[in-house]
């Protein structure tokens, strides 16, 4: 039996999902300028989009916490660089949606 706690959390993450299946469609009708990430920062984008930590990140693809850092830092800036500010992880994960790096269905 679910709890209110369980039933609220799976309520706000439904409402985050909405939010971002509306912003990826919004998205897709402008222009939109894509910055250029590497396959290496796409997979560590992916997999911190998909893990709890940048630990566990840093575990699954054999990297050193400081190089998960470093990339995110670097992906960070370049969607800066194209006046994408993506400051969060959530800022991240409707990036990478609209820029087709994830697809809701796998999260």
């Amino acid at each position: 039996m679910a709890t209110l706690r369980q039933e609220r959390a799976h309520s706000t993450s439904r409402d985050l999902l909405n939010h971002l299946q509306h912003e990826v469609a919004a998205a897709e009708t402008r222009s939109v300028v894509v910055p250029h990430l590497s396959d290496r920062e796409k997979e560590v984008l992916r997999t911190w989009l998909l893990l709890d930590s940048k630990n566990d990140v840093a575990r699954a693809l054999y990297l050193s916490l400081g190089t998960v850092n470093t990339h995110l830092t670097r992906i960070r800036s370049k969607y800066e660089a194209v006046g994408r500010v993506a400051a969060t992880k959530t800022a991240l994960l409707a990036r990478a949606l609209q820029d087709r790096i994830i697809e809701l269905d796998e999260l």
